[in-house]
């Protein structure tokens, strides 16, 4: 992944941070993008996996 890659994704994960309300059901399809940019950010599943999470099964 490139810097502006990395870049690219922390200012949209700041930006879904930004949109929070506070309400838990309100918030959940945000966190759960924010959640699914930090795993693309460390690593943890290939860009271009339409699998998110085998262990849990996001």
């Amino acid at each position: 992944m490139s810097t502006e890659q990395k870049i690219a994704i922390e200012q949209e994960i700041e930006n879904l941070k930004s949109n929070l309300t506070g309400d838990m059901f309100q918030d959940m399809e945000t966190r759960d993008q924010i959640h699914n940019l930090e795993m693309q950010l460390k690593g943890v599943k290939p860009i271009d996996s339409h699998f998110d999470c085998i262990g849990c099964g996001s």
